[in-house]
């Protein structure tokens, strides 16, 4: 059952690193489209940089996948091992993987809203006048059409994936 949980860690490690891959490839397309849409908005396209505002793969769009990646690629090396730790670490691991895709997925289906709020936060203005919904709607739109099945396709990954490896690691 450890080859199994470890299989199923790869598999998760995988699923996030294409995050920053995807962003890395198509993040300037969506970067340009949201440029035009605020310039069709009249607002300045600079807000974006002087709000750290990116769609590429830096930053924490990198450093979060990568991190998740190397700690459950260590969680499988484990399992394939065999030490008893495996377990305890799959457990703790897939739990807080499982709880992180949760976020992000609810992140992800309430985008409008939480842009819009942290706009507001920022209390800049120009921000304030950006209408968020045609602003995502013009940078996912430069995604590629597969990207959106790509997506569901690591969310169920690594919902299942890290369900299985439980189940697993249960079972030793």
């Amino acid at each position: 059952m450890n080859a199994l949980a470890a299989v199923m860690q790869l598999l998760v490690a995988v699923a996030f690193v294409s995050i920053p891959v995807v962003r890395h490839r198509f993040g300037p397309a969506a970067k340009a489209a949201a440029v035009a849409e605020l310039r069709r908005q009249g607002v300045r396209p600079e807000v974006l940089e002087e709000n750290k505002l990116r769609f590429d793969a830096g930053g924490h769009e990198t450093a979060a996948p990568v991190t998740v990646a190397a700690v459950m690629t260590l969680t499988a090396a484990l399992n394939f091992a065999g030490p008893d730790i495996a377990q305890l670490l799959t457990w703790i691991f897939s739990s807080l993987v499982i709880l992180m895709n949760a976020v992000i997925v609810h992140s992800n289906l309430t985008a409008v809203k939480s842009v819009e709020a942290a706009f507001r936060r920022k209390g800049d203005p120009e921000l304030a006048r950006i209408e968020v919904a045609p602003f995502l709607k013009a940078a996912e739109d430069a995604f590629p059409g597969w990207v959106r099945w790509q997506a569901y396709l690591r969310n169920t990954t690594v919902f299942a994936g890290s369900a299985v490896a439980l189940i697993a690691a249960s079972l030793v």
